[in-house]
């Protein structure tokens, strides 16, 4: 059965702002989630230009997952069946991401993202055209990065926005109301679309995708809004050279140390 949930993710920048942030700390978080023998590996990152979705930025990389899967999916798996395939088609402010396990799996299981970013207050009704029978199957979730709880594994003080004030732009910390008083306000509007195939487990690892996309989706930009000055200021071309870099770094990385970064149990 597929499983459609909408995700609005609400932040205190601007959509221009958030083309570098996101970028950024793609990058950053990448090299977080990577090592002893997992995580990131990035295959082609290029300019594209098609009629679908018209021109930007094409990455294609590898998630080596062992330790990122449930522990009862660890078990009936083999190894490579914990890869995951990344596609992305960056043609912002739209995003399209499709996920896929093609050397094991297959066609038995497809995960979609597609995103509008918009200089809203996230209460726009169908952003990715959805028909009205996909309308009324939708379900929409709203993501505060301030106030939402996070697992206690997740949580770091300096990553928490109601305690970041940035020196570079002044913004915070969020309080309570933040979305009320915000200037900038943005929403990234993230359709995630499911489907998995795989008797006696179907819904079990269908909730846990969905459950795990509001924690990355939380999570990750809590980050990006604690790691404003970092970020803030830097031009696409400084992104591209730090996406280069980060590339090599990965390719390294992967295979020293412990793992890092969001397991799970």
């Amino acid at each position: 059965m597929v499983i459609r949930k909408e995700f609005r993710v609400h932040l205190p920048i601007s959509v221009a702002e958030y083309q570098v942030a996101q970028l950024w700390s793609v990058a950053q978080a990448s090299k977080q989630n990577t090592g002893g023998g997992e995580g990131i590996e990035v295959i082609i990152n290029e300019p594209f230009q098609n009629e679908e979705y018209g021109s930007g930025q094409f990455t294609h990389k590898i998630y080596h997952l062992q330790s990122k899967v449930p522990a009862f999916v660890r078990i009936l798996a083999p190894r490579g069946a914990l890869e995951m395939h990344e596609k992305a088609w960056n043609a912002y402010p739209y995003c399209r991401t499709e996920i896929s396990n093609p050397d094991y799996m297959k066609d038995n299981f497809y995960l979609r993202i597609e995103t509008w970013h918009i200089e809203d207050e996230g209460q726009a009704e169908n952003v990715h055209k959805l028909t009205k029978e996909e309308l009324e199957k939708r379900i929409v979730e709203h993501i505060d990065i301030a106030n939402d709880p996070i697992e206690a594994r997740d949580y770091k003080e300096d990553e928490d926005p109601t305690l970041f004030k940035s020196e570079k732009t002044g913004r915070g910390p969020l309080q309570k109301d933040w979305q009320k008083t915000s200037k900038p306000l943005m929403c990234a509007y993230k359709l995630v679309t499911t489907n998995f195939k795989w008797w006696g487990l179907q819904n079990k690892i269908e909730s846990f995708i969905m459950k795990s996309e509001r924690r990355l989706f939380t999570v990750f930009h809590r980050q990006l809004f604690c790691w404003i000055d970092k970020w803030y200021g830097l031009t696409m071309e400084d992104i591209r050279k730090i996406e280069e870099q980060t590339q090599k770094e990965l390719n390294e990385q992967r295979n020293q140390g412990e793992i890092k970064g969001m397991v799970t149990n």
